[in-house]
Parts: structure tokens; sequence; C-alpha cells
């Protein structure tokens, strides 16, 4: 080693990338408002996959510098990196995003070494940042108080959350939304007089929606509170809702909705505030859902490795009809599925690996509308042996052996995508009631249509390849059909020429690589004959060719669909 080995500048070098990267993703987060006032809907869309690349484009950027400014003798003696780690730390110890500073350290580790040389001395694999800081800051929330009526509180939070474009008529809202606070609370609060609404500083951003979050609460109880507001063209600002219940706001925060652009100056506070109004939220979901989805990663990985070290839980092949394409394994007490990819194909499927990984790589960087389960894509996992199930094991090792190796006592997993687990639709149906089924079969239809209108075209619709919420939602998960709805033709099947033709196995007409005839869907979707009528009766105009064709035609025209994640009472 040289006598002066220059662990202090490969720290700081990997810091600066660091800064530049949070300087560009906070330029296009806190361009949200601007694009939500001026009804940019297109360029939202933009924005949000723009910062989604970023990271990694940041990355191969600061990798680049690092290769240039140090030899690769230097750079790369992993001995030493240790020392780099003990200089990272004492300079990311005054931040207020130090968390984050860990994760990007890490994948710059990993940018530049072998997986085989990852551990927790040379990188974070646990974190050294303490669950609390005694930073002195300005405080990241507002408290309103009820003194001189509800009415009169509402209008303070409104009063303070002005925008470039005016609101379209704030005296009805405030009525309206007086109304919903009365209706969701029980009577004794609204006249308790330590009620207070505390509201994080920044208004959320996302898709065609403005959101201001926070909480209810009195000396003893609390409620999560979400006001959504949407920019009617040509009208100006409205109000649209007032939600306290936590299930509807989880599914705001959900794991299927695209990253809200939000200014976080203190990320691990903003996401401890959500913690505490929705504490059925992992901390990996909440710094996902504000764009911190590397960071979420990394809380993932923590806690996949706490429940694995501190429970007997062993992997099992996930329950469900077996897949073409994934082979796909879980822990029963660990809310999440794991997705490899397999060797060999069935023979019907005539995609090829790259394009699979494609696939699941797009969904990243789509508005997923509520209605696609995000992923996590990660590399070389190591796992111990004895927990996995011994037919678990034997069915990866069968159809994925160059994906899952086994290395003495211990498993590698080189690639898999990560999904919160669902129940299967098709496994779903078998045991619901008549009403369940109902409910399902309407969102079921919903869930295809959303997606549709999102410009996203599923691809294979099988019941199985959709799943059942927590919160009773269908959402689609299986993508390696998937496409843009643009790139499919529709078309209605040709009349038949000949008597002979109904007759024939074949089709009478020819058929392109992108055509679809959606007058085949019902006897494809739905085996049971009492599912066949019922899916018809709701969503029977997505048996018509016609119907997808005036979607292409919104989409081509740029038109971008409202998609809400919360019931409108009262629309």
């Amino acid at each position: 080693m040289p006598p002066t080995w220059p662990a202090a500048e490969i720290a700081r070098v990997i810091l600066v990338g660091f800064d530049d990267y949070r300087e560009h993703f906070r330029r296009i987060t806190l361009g949200a408002q601007a694009r939500f006032e001026q009804a940019r809907w297109q360029d939202i869309q933009q924005a949000a996959a723009a910062r989604i690349n970023l990271y990694e484009e940041k990355v191969v950027e600061v990798n680049g510098g690092l290769r240039q400014a140090f030899a690769d003798d230097v750079l790369l003696d992993v001995a030493q990196w240790p020392l780099v780690k003990h200089a990272y730390i004492q300079l990311i110890d005054p931040r207020l995003d130090d968390e984050l500073a860990e994760t990007w350290y890490n994948s710059l580790f990993c940018s530049l070494f072998s997986h085989d040389l990852i551990s927790d001395g040379c990188m974070f694999i646990h974190t050294t940042r303490p669950s609390l800081r005694a930073h002195q800051r300005a405080a990241q929330t507002r408290t309103y108080r009820p003194e001189a009526g509800l009415h009169a509180l509402l209008r303070a939070i409104f009063t303070e959350h002005v925008f470039q474009v005016p609101y379209a008529n704030l005296e009805a809202d405030l009525s309206r939304l007086e109304g919903q606070l009365r209706d969701s609370l029980p009577d004794w609060v609204c006249k308790d007089p330590a009620l207070a609404v505390e509201l994080f500083s920044s208004v959320l951003y996302r898709n065609k929606g403005a959101y201001l979050v926070g909480r209810l609460h009195t000396l003893d109880e609390q409620w999560p509170l979400v006001i959504p507001l949407l920019h009617r063209e040509g009208h100006g600002i409205e109000v649209d809702a007032l939600i306290t219940d936590e299930a509807e706001v989880s599914i705001i925060f959900s794991f299927t909705r695209s990253y809200f652009m939000v200014d976080v100056p203190v990320p691990g506070e903003f996401v401890n505030f959500l913690k505490r109004i929705l504490p059925g939220k992992h901390v990996a979901e909440l710094y996902t859902s504000i764009g911190f989805y590397k960071h979420g990663k990394s809380e993932f990985y923590r806690a996949l490795i706490n429940h694995l070290a501190s429970t007997d839980d062993r992997f099992v092949m996930a329950p469900g009809v077996r897949g073409m394409v994934m082979s796909v394994f879980t822990l029963p007490g660990f809310n999440t599925v794991f997705k490899v990819i397999k060797d060999r194909f069935s023979p019907s499927k005539t995609v090829d690996r790259a394009t699979v990984i494609a696939k699941y790589r797009l969904v990243k960087g789509v508005d997923r509308v509520g209605r696609m389960a995000d992923t996590q894509e990660f590399a070389d996992f190591r796992f111990p042996l004895a927990k996995f199930e011994p037919e678990c094991l034997t069915e990866l090792l069968e159809v994925a052996p160059s994906t899952v190796v086994l290395e003495g006592d211990t498993v590698l997993i080189r690639h898999c995508w990560t999904e919160r687990r669902m129940t299967p639709l098709n496994l779903y149906l078998e045991h619901a009631s008549e009403a369940q089924v109902l409910e399902a079969l309407e969102d079921y239809g919903l869930a295809i249509k959303q997606l549709a209108a999102a410009n996203i075209f599923p691809g294979d619709m099988l019941l199985k390849n959709f799943g059942v919420t927590r919160h009773g939602r269908v959402v689609f998960y299986d993508y390696d059909e998937i496409s843009f709805l643009t790139e499919v033709n529709f078309r209605h099947i040709p009349p038949p020429r000949y008597p002979e033709d109904e007759m024939s196995g074949e089709p009478w007409y020819s058929i392109g690589p992108h055509d679809v005839f959606p007058e085949e869907f019902p006897p494809f979707l739905f085996a049971d004959m009492g599912q066949r009528r019922l899916f018809s009766r709701l969503h029977g105009e997505l048996y018509d060719a016609d119907y997808w064709k005036g979607l292409q035609a919104a989409i081509r025209e740029g038109r971008v669909i409202d998609v809400f994640p919360y019931r409108r009472r009262g629309r």
C-alpha cells in the first residue's frame, strides 16, 4: 500500500457525486409545482421517468470520475476500502440525508467491485446512522388549531397553500370539506379543544394531483389526513376530498403507484412522520414512495436479513399456477415474493431472457396507475442453505440452474426481482363469496381499462397474472408480455369466406406479430361460464376492438387520464 493511500480523497469524490445527484434530484422535484400549475401532464410523466433514471446515470458518471482520478491498482485495492468507509462516515455525520448517502456509497462500491467482495467492513450492509438525530433545524410541519371553529381552521390551511392558479371555488370546497371532516370523526373529537391538524410543510405531487399530507390529533388519539387537490384546466384548483381513513391513505402511498415529487429536507424524519400515521407500512415502502427507491432497496434488504436471522422462516414456492417464464418463491412470514427467470420458457412463449428483463425494467419508469406492482431488481443474493425447504430448492435448481447456484452451505441467487406478495386472482375467486366475486371481477376489468388508458397493454391477461391486495384491489404483476398499448394492432375477426372456414381448426385470416383479436378474450380469460357471463355484463366493451382503438386514439392525441387513488365521495 502506498504510504498515503487516498482513502479520504476517494470518500470525498463519492460524496461530491452524491451532492450532484441530490441537486439534480431536487431540481426535478421542485419543478413539480409549476408542472401542476401549468397542467403539463405529459411533462409530469417525463420528469418522473427522468428522476428514476437519474440515479444510475449519476453512479456511472461518478464511477468514471473515480477511474480517471485514481489508478486501478489503488482504487480497486479492496483491502483498503474500510479506510474509505471510515473517512466517508466522518464526512456524512453532520448531514441530514446521511442514510441516503450510505446507500449512494454502497452503489458506488458495487459498481466498482464484484458482489463477491461485499462485506460490512467495506460498505454499509448495516447502517451506522442513529435513529434519532440531535441536529438543530427548522420544523418540517405546520400545526393548525380550530380556535375559531373547523371552518376557520380549513380556511387557514388554504390561505397558506396558494398556487399561481387560483382556487376555482374555495368557499364551496371549504363547506364540503368541513362536512366530510365531521362525517369522518366522532362528534366529540370535533369539539375537543385539543384537536389540531399537523401538515407536512411541502406539498406532494404525483401525476395530475397535489396532496397535503399530515394528521389530525387530540391529546389521546390521531388520524391520518390527506387532502388531494386537482387542477381543472380553465377553471382553477379544486379541493377534491378530505381523507382520514388509514386504509385509504395507505392506498395513496401504495406500492402500485408512481413516486411522489416532494421537497424533503430531512428524508428520515419525513418517513418517520409517515410511519406514525401509517404504522402498517414498512419504511422501505415509504422511502420508495417519495422517490428514494434505491434507499428503499437498502431498507428492504436489511429487513430481509433481520427476518432470516431472527425467525425459523424458510423459503417455499409461492402458491398458484407455476409460471411459464418466471419461477416464484416466498417466505411465509415476509410479505414478498422473489422472481427468477427460468432457463427455458414454455414453447408458447416467444420472448427471450433479455426481453423479459427489459419488460420488468420498463415498469419502473411508467405510470402504474395503482394497477401494477412495483418491483426491485437485485443481483447476487446469498442465503443460507438451511433457509430453503428442500422441495423449493430442488425446483429452483431444476428450472433456473444458471441463476440459482448451490455453493456449499450457501444458495446464490444471481438475479431476481422482488414484489409485494398478493393472493393470485384465480385462487381468490375459488374461495370468494358471490359478492366478492362481483367486486373482484369489477375491479379486474377496471384494472385492465386503467392500464390501457395509461398506454399499457398487459398482454397475458389471465387471472393468474393478477393479484388481490390486502385492501381488495386487483393488481397486475406478470410483466413478460406487456407492451405499450399504441404498439398493438387490435382487429376484428374477419367474416368467414366459406362455411368450411368456421369448422377449421386454423384461422382463415392472417395474423401479424402485434395483432390482437379482443373477440377471442372470453374463453381465453374464463373457464367458468358464470364468471364469463358476469364479466361480459360488467366490462363487455373489452371484447370490442373499437374500444381499444378509441383508447389508442386518445393516447396519440396526448390525453392523460385521471386515475384517482381514493374514493371521490359525492362526486
